[in-house]
């Protein structure tokens, strides 16, 4: 979800949050566009060497919200409220 115009640039559904699932997302949504900053929570999927190598090959700055921040995901909990 791009934060400035709270459009869904690609979403996925899946009943875990591994790695590979999360990548699969973020691929989709590299194809239809490049932001300058990709935020996300510290969750392992995000941390992990696959998920920030998509962004960094892709020159995206990684933003990660701090431990325990809980309005992080404020925009996604209203879009499937």
């Amino acid at each position: 979800m791009d934060w400035y115009s709270r459009y869904v640039l690609a979403w996925t559904l899946s009943n875990t949050l591994d790695v590979y699932f999360c990548a699969d997302g973020l691929e989709k949504s590299l194809s239809s566009t490049k932001p300058e900053i990709f935020n996300t929570d510290q969750g392992s999927q995000f941390t992990s060497s696959e998920f920030t190598k998509l962004l960094l090959d892709n020159d995206v700055k990684i933003s990660m919200d701090s431990k325990g921040r809980a309005i992080g995901d404020i925009f996604i909990e209203r879009l499937w409220h």
